[in-house]
């Protein structure tokens, strides 16, 4: 079938986006809130009969294959357990995100009686326990699989640790939901990531759909195929690599500023580019994902104010910075405000801006590497910690209060590598591509199936800045 819809059940908007795969186009988009809270096939219809209105007549979005993600409903929660914070737990926390998880709570060492209570309360959906590499350490594996016995809420457990002991730690959870998977980390520093993270997509599928009340859409959907920022990744990772008959842009990052949390993404290796340059921690993946969930336009915008400080807000958008806190106060507890209703705050504009490159700010520099400099007796060196990305080119953005502003120039800008911060590894000059038309999760879900087409409208729809 030439004809495919692509849906994204998101946090507030539910999008949808119809394409013709034969002619490699866009035929429409068109959104409406998400309804997770009643009925989600309200939201849904409502943005159907949108793009319907849209189409010719000719077309019939009743009758053509569909395709889904979603990150409704607080999208896939997950806490992680390990060993070493900088190994087993990081290499948890690493293939989660590239999953498409939020994720809620890593621990590291041995689960104590304030940690299954903690773990209670956060309620996640999936939990994923690693640690040791394979035979090396057992005792903390099997530790915290009798920890987690022993909690009270019901979800499913991912076990990616050590081999050697994985079957003990199964016996411990009997009468859970257990899954088992490869380790994260077979052998000292070396992730092993992909099969827990196809691993967490397919319990998404299986079972946190359900959860979360997405199971109501089912017929009215051919699948629903990931979670919404792993449709992202998708669709990163297919524009910064292409086909095999179509060139991609190279090594990308890619920022998705929301109203609750802020998405990085970067598709680069990011090497150390001199010899006296040492790395330090575990290999980054090629395609590596962060989560800001304390960073967001609304429900998170108290997170930008405490970690960029008032005044710097102030300076931002020239307002005093009373009037940002009090500002700040306002949109946290009123998260649908817009800055263009005619109704709203003449300061919200700015305001927005304010938080807005903050926001990028704040969430690019905790993604890139940073260096630090050593004296040793061959003289001064460096170690570098994450990726290296001054030497990318390309910059995709996304998110509401990027593209449905005049100012996204200078709100990106604040992603790139500055002079105050002169050991952040952030990108130096970038060509910017802006997803003004909310495509970049619908090519994600496409390229499973179409990537030649994904990628040919992702060329031809992303709106282009040099640099």
């Amino acid at each position: 079938m030439s004809l495919v819809l692509l849906i994204d059940f998101g946090s507030t908007y539910t999008k949808v986006t119809a394409v013709d795969r034969k002619a490699r186009a866009l035929l429409g988009t068109a959104a409406a809130y998400t309804t997770v809270a009643t009925d989600i096939n309200e939201g849904l219809e409502k943005a159907l009969a949108d793009l319907q209105a849209m189409l010719p007549a000719t077309v019939d979005l009743k009758n053509i294959q569909r395709f889904a993600c979603s990150s409704a409903a607080g999208g896939l929660r997950m806490v992680t357990s390990g060993l070493v914070p900088a190994l087993t737990a990081e290499a948890a926390r690493l293939a989660s995100l590239g999953a498409g998880a939020k994720v809620v709570k890593v621990f590291s060492y041995e689960l104590t009686e304030e940690d299954i209570e903690e773990i209670d309360s956060l309620r996640p959906d999936i939990f994923l326990l690693t640690g040791g590499t394979d035979g090396g350490n057992k005792a903390c594996s099997l530790h915290n699989a009798a920890m987690l016995a022993r909690c009270k809420s019901e979800f499913p457990i991912l076990i990616a640790g050590n081999r050697s002991c994985a079957k003990e730690c199964e016996a411990l959870l009997a009468g859970r939901e257990i899954y088992r998977c490869e380790n994260v980390m077979p052998r000292m520093n070396q992730l092993n990531i992909e099969p827990v993270q196809n691993k967490i997509r397919e319990i998404f599928l299986h079972k946190i759909i359900r959860a979360k009340g997405l199971s109501q859409a089912r017929e009215l959907i051919s699948g629903i195929l990931m979670p919404t920022p792993a449709a992202l990744m998708a669709a990163m990772e297919l524009l910064a690599k292409g086909t095999a008959s179509q060139e991609g842009l190279g090594d990308l990052m890619a920022v998705d500023l929301g109203g609750a949390t802020t998405d990085v993404y970067s598709m680069a290796q990011g090497l150390p580019q001199s010899e006296d340059t040492v790395m330090k921690g575990l290999p980054e993946p090629y395609a590596k994902r962060t989560v800001e969930g304390d960073i967001g336009m609304r429900y998170s915008a108290g997170g930008i104010l405490a970690a960029a400080g008032a005044d710097k807000l102030a300076a931002l958008s020239g307002l005093s910075p009373g009037e940002v806190e009090e500002l700040v106060e306002y949109v946290t507890s009123h998260t649908d405000v817009l800055p263009q209703s005619p109704e709203s705050d003449p300061r919200l504009g700015p305001l927005d801006f304010a938080l807005a490159a903050a926001a990028v700010e704040t969430a690019v520099t905790r993604h890139a590497g940073s260096l630090e400099q050593i004296y040793t007796p061959m003289g001064l060196s460096y170690i570098q910690t994450g990726k290296d990305l001054r030497d990318i080119k390309q910059l995709v953005a996304t998110g509401g209060a990027i593209i449905h502003t005049e100012n996204t120039a200078a709100i990106i800008n604040r992603a790139l590598y500055s002079r105050d911060n002169p050991f952040s590894l952030k990108p130096k000059k970038v060509n910017v591509f802006i997803d003004r038309r909310y495509i970049l999760a619908a090519m994600g879900l496409l390229a499973d199936k179409d990537p030649d087409c994904a990628l040919a409208i992702m060329r031809e729809e992303l709106e282009f800045h040099g640099a």
